[in-house]
């Protein structure tokens, strides 16, 4: 189905006036804010595309599947010609999909910021565009997300293709020490370490939901009220980091942050034909910025200070190791 966006929002998009001046949270003081009902089961999902690779409309197909999903905002920040075209087919086929294109790569935060603005429906659920939803996810999210403290966030536990538990969805407190370990994997090779772990893959999975300081992007949920609360995702980052911080907000909030056990997804990861060097950079320097803004007093913002060009080179030596996707047009219909 063809929507026409409101036309604040299309000369917002034109010009790139995607925050406010007061602070970089994504704000559309002229969109029409309907009241909450979360008693109602409704669910907008929104995922941001930028170069997804193949699976991106499996991805889409299992949306499509969801019978509790009302609406399906795709926000594309950039795709292939036939991608981009195939996307637009979907949006005149189905009437809950509703297309944002042409604005250019603005980055995840302030992409998935305009997605939650344009939802119309109390849930909220942000998903990856390579993370497959299994059957049952999203009702089991936004189930336990009803009645818990405010702000609540629920994330998914991710799968790797053979169905082992994916690193990140259960993690601890994200500091400089702990970053540095996980990005080096010391604590693998150094056992005296392993208590800095932030990881809990490894860990035995609980029977129900369980509170943890951070849950992955890839796949949550948050009732609309919750994040609106939250102003959003902080749009200094462009690309990673976002989720921690918003995590950390909520808990800063007086809210809960939960591990859901049984709302699973596969995250396919690494399927976008993007250069290394530009994802690690934005996560690098996304960490550093995370850093900054929780650091309080001289010492430890000076603390933080010396370990940015440690995080930053860290990072770099990441994107040098990992292989580069190959740019094989015909077998990745997605763009």
């Amino acid at each position: 189905m063809n929507h026409n966006l409101p036309p604040s929002i299309v000369e917002m998009l034109k010009e790139r006036k995607l925050a406010t001046s007061e602070a970089h949270y994504f704000v559309l003081p002229h969109l029409d804010m309907s009241p909450y009902d979360e008693t109602v089961d409704g669910v907008s999902v929104i995922m941001i595309v930028y170069h997804t690779g193949k699976v991106l409309f499996e991805a889409i197909e299992k949306v499509l599947d969801e019978q509790q999903v009302r609406q399906f905002i795709i926000i594309d920040n950039g795709s292939s010609e036939k991608a981009a075209q195939k996307l637009r087919d979907l949006n005149d086929e189905y009437d809950h999909i509703l297309l944002v294109q042409g604005h250019g790569n603005i980055g995840f935060a302030k992409a998935a910021n305009l997605g939650a603005h344009l939802a119309n429906q109390p849930w909220l659920v942000f998903l990856n565009p390579d993370a497959l939803l299994q059957q049952g996810c999203i009702k089991r999210l936004v189930e336990s997300a009803r009645g818990q403290p405010s702000p609540c966030i629920v994330g998914s536990r991710l799968l790797n293709p053979d169905g082992s538990e994916q690193r990140g969805a259960r993690r601890g407190e994200v500091t400089p020490v702990t970053t540095l370990l996980a990005l080096t994997r010391l604590s693998k090779l150094v056992p005296d370490l392993q208590k800095f772990e932030i990881h809990y893959e490894d860990n035995e999975l609980p029977d129900a939901p369980l509170p943890v300081p951070t849950i992955s992007g890839a796949c949550f949920a948050v009732s609309k009220r919750d994040f609106a609360r939250l102003k959003g995702f902080d749009s200094h980052f462009f690309l990673h980091v976002e989720d921690v911080d918003l995590c950390w907000r909520a808990r800063e909030a007086g809210g809960l942050v939960l591990f859901h056990p049984k709302a699973e997804v596969m995250h396919i990861g690494h399927t976008s034909r993007v250069e290394p060097l530009h994802v690690e950079w934005n996560k690098g320097m996304g960490l550093c910025y995370y850093f900054h803004k929780r650091a309080k007093g001289f010492w430890r913002k000076t603390y933080v200070t010396l370990l940015t060009p440690v995080i930053l080179a860290v990072s770099v030596a990441r994107a040098v190791v990992r292989p580069r996707l190959r740019n094989d047009e015909d077998e990745i219909a997605a763009g």
